[in-house]
């Protein structure tokens, strides 16, 4: 690793540009001249095509900065390189081979890792495959061999993504697949993410394994994307709970790279979440891919239905400006507003609410008939589902009939 930290950044398999460490904990990011004159895609959003080198004063710009480990993985990496937790930078040139999308950052400079701790196998082989993904739960990034599924080794690019069980918070793979796999029943005509839970051999783990939509099953970055704590130029922690849910669809409305049915299709989406109970669905957990006709939603990833866990009961982000609002005190006046942000008239939410009512007993059957997890789960799953529905969701239609009977009139 060079003593001034830089490195090459890589569109696909094109030099991009490079990302360097100034005096005074300043990055810069500059584009290649040859990749601007020839028109290449832009990396980020926030980053757009120009010869005029891009300037962060917090250190990785918000695009860069959001593609570091977090977490357990996190600490992890820096014993590994010698380096401290804090230093960023340092931790994307050891990792960035294999990163969300189709941006990689190669260290000119790369140093071998120090001792690893061969009898923790699941954080060695996190650490061999030279790679990194956000978040604060513990991952893997694997590819498929046969039946079976390894880690990734350094020099290869993942297919897979691998959940383990985290912390204390007691069969959170398979509320994972239970909430994914009810999502999927409300949202038939939407992109959700496959999962299945298998043992990986090389840890001696169970783990939930999804397959990466921006990478083909060869292991070929596919396609670029960006979560929208990227695309608002938000850093990386608790940025991506700083805002409401409004701030997505009115960035959908305002960027000509974008068309309205992503932000209806997004609005109905947070309504699932808000159904199934996945209070912690922040800015990390939807995101857009770089199309050749503008940005596109990606398929829903991270549905856990978390306010199963008592500690998460209040929402992620701001609902009409009102924070921490508990899932429990959600009302539909809180829906009909909301989708006013998502330029959605009340007409339209109410639609949008009424297609999930009759979607809602086909996800409660799945998640009933389903043997991942024990009964208790997913009993306890589905009498929150239909709880909820029943206290906010089904009034949505009885509250815009009082508006319309009151001149449009939005009564608290």
């Amino acid at each position: 690793m060079a003593n001034v930290l830089w490195g090459k950044v890589y569109y696909r398999d094109t030099y991009a540009g490079r990302l360097q460490e100034e005096p005074g904990g300043r990055v810069t990011f500059t584009y290649d001249p040859d990749y601007v004159h020839e028109n290449h895609p832009a990396i980020a959003y926030t980053l757009p095509l120009r010869l005029q080198p891009f300037v962060s004063e917090r250190g990785l710009p918000p695009f860069f900065d959001n593609l570091v480990a977090e977490g357990w993985f996190r600490e992890a990496q820096a014993r590994a390189l010698g380096v401290d937790p804090k230093n960023r930078f340092a931790l994307l040139l050891g990792f960035g081979h294999d990163l969300a999308g189709a941006v990689s950052v190669v260290d000119p400079e790369p140093q071998k890792h120090h001792a690893l701790d061969h009898s923790d196998e699941a954080t060695l082989a996190a650490l061999l495959g030279r790679a990194s993904l956000s978040g604060i739960q513990r991952k893997l990034l694997l590819v498929k061999e046969g039946n079976e599924f390894r880690p990734v080794r350094p020099s290869e690019l993942s297919t897979h993504i691998a959940k383990l069980a985290s912390g204390n918070l007691n069969n959170l793979l398979e509320l994972e697949y239970l909430t994914t796999l009810a999502v999927s029943q409300l949202l038939p005509d939407d992109s959700v993410v496959t999962m299945e839970i298998a043992n990986i051999p090389a840890i001696h783990e169970k783990a939930l394994v999804i397959p990466r939509f921006d990478r083909t099953p060869a292991g070929k970055r596919l396609q670029h994307f960006e979560e929208f704590n990227q695309l608002l130029g938000r850093y990386s922690g608790n940025d991506k709970y700083e805002g409401g849910y409004e701030e997505m669809g009115q960035f959908i409305l305002g960027t000509p790279e974008c068309t309205s049915a992503e932000a209806d299709k997004l609005f109905r989406r947070i309504l699932v979440c808000f159904l199934t109970g996945n209070t912690d669905a922040h800015f990390k957990n939807f995101a857009m891919f770089h199309t050749r006709d503008g940005l596109r939603l990606t398929p829903l990833y991270d549905q856990v239905a978390s306010s199963i866990y008592p500690e998460y009961q209040s929402i992620a982000l701001n609902i009409c400006g009102i924070q921490n609002l508990a899932v429990g005190k959600l009302k539909s006046k809180h829906l009909l507003r909301m989708g006013m942000g998502f330029g959605i008239q009340p007409e339209a939410v109410l639609a949008a609410v009424e297609s999930l009512g009759k979607q809602l007993p086909n996800a409660l059957a799945a998640i009933l008939k389903s043997t991942v997890g024990p009964e208790s789960l997913r009993k306890q799953l589905t009498e929150k589902m239909e709880k909820r529905w029943n206290g906010s969701f089904a009034l949505t239609g009885l509250r815009l009939s009082k508006k319309q009977d009151k001149g449009g009139k939005n009564k608290n």
